[in-house]
């Protein structure tokens, strides 16, 4: 289990090299022209976490599977993206398959490259992007109210739930606020999930700023955090030149370029950390000589549906699952130290997986 983001903002502001650097491919041609991108670009990226490291050297596991996350290089967006401006509707429909939004923002002064708006602002860049997605939200409402009218009357309960929540969106967005800001009541969250509005999705904003910033940040930074402050959104400061060179290095010579610059970490590391907060994951481990594995699952699973990740005959035959914290495992060097030092627990059908839990699922086939 992952997630999939696409990364989204104007054109020109380095969504593709972004993309390179998080792929490490050179997938996504970053040109200085708009629409470079023209088809979407899909790539599957390893989650760096280095605890899996740490478990497969105390295990002396052969093989080590990091969970995995999807990222999706969608086309530069204008003003007017709603209506089919520059490359429209189609990329609206991209983002639409998403599960959040990696919003990138150019906070970097260059005269070389082009700004299509001819200005560098990111808190208005922010603003046009937001736009064009408010207004498509709200075509696709008054579209799908029309169509579900005969059905309301008839009584209908789905569509009239469905009604509801398109018509609470509805207000929200003519008052000049994204979907996301609708207080949802927990009966009607799976309901309202199917609407699959582009404005509800989670937004994370990436911070584009200067090699020289990176460290730092600048102005441009600082207005984008107060703004995501404001929004209860996340965001991050990256220099995606910097993420795009540390891709082509090995660990070592990334790890001495990151000194060299002042940077305890990649920001791409932070760019997947605060991309999983944003959408609630967090990992546990399976951890033994042919392999160490890393798997990604919502917060507030229990353990029948944490072992349904790996196949569903675990969770339908789900007995209990031998349990070592992570911290524990490590203390204890291991499985077997783990349980000779009674830190090895019995759980069942009502535990709570928690973060950084190394597992072992016991299940009738």
């Amino acid at each position: 289990m992952g997630f999939k983001t696409g990364i989204v903002g104007l054109p020109n502001v380095g969504k593709s090299t972004l993309f390179n650097a998080l792929t490490k491919t050179a997938a996504a041609q970053a040109a200085n022209f708009p629409f470079c991108t023209i088809e979407p670009n899909v790539g599957e990226v390893a989650v760096p976490d280095a605890r899996l490291d740490t478990l497969a050297g105390i295990a002396g596991s052969k093989q080590i599977i990091p969970a995995r996350m999807t990222f999706v290089d969608i086309a530069g967006l204008v003003k007017g993206a709603s209506k089919g401006e520059g490359l429209g509707n189609q990329f609206l429909a991209n983002i639409r398959e998403c599960d959040a939004i990696a919003h990138v923002l150019r906070c970097f002064e260059d005269g070389d490259v082009t700004h299509v708006e001819g200005r560098v602002n990111p808190v208005e860049d922010a603003e046009v992007i937001e736009t064009e997605l408010m207004l498509a939200d709200m075509e696709s409402i008054e579209k799908r109210l029309q169509n579900i009218v005969r059905k309301v009357r008839g009584g209908d309960k789905e569509a009239v739930q469905q009604e509801r929540l398109l018509k609470e969106a509805q207000a929200v967005l003519e008052s000049g606020k994204p979907a996301r800001t609708v207080d949802v009541a927990e009966d009607d969250r799976k309901a309202w999930d199917m609407l699959q509005l582009l404005t509800t999705k989670p937004i994370l904003y990436v911070c584009n700023v200067a090699e020289d910033e990176a460290a730092t940040g600048n102005a441009h930074s600082e207005a984008v955090a107060k703004m995501a402050a404001e929004q209860g959104a996340a965001h991050v400061v990256i220099s995606a030149k910097i993420e795009e060179e540390i891709s082509q290095l090995d660990a070592d010579e990334a790890e001495m370029f990151l000194d060299e610059l002042g940077l305890k970490e990649a920001g791409l590391d932070r760019m997947i950390r605060a991309g999983y907060d944003l959408l609630g994951l967090q990992t546990y481990f399976t951890v033994g000589p042919k392999e160490a594995r890393a798997w990604t699952i919502t917060r507030g699973m229990l353990a029948p549906q944490a072992a349904g990740v790996i196949h569903g005959d675990f969770e339908r035959g789900f007995i209990r699952a031998e349990t070592v914290a992570y911290d524990d495992y490590v203390a204890a060097n291991g499985e077997q130290g783990a349980k000779d030092a009674g830190k090895m627990r019995a759980e069942g059908k009502s535990y709570l997986v928690k973060d950084g839990d190394v597992m072992h699922f016991l299940f009738n086939a």
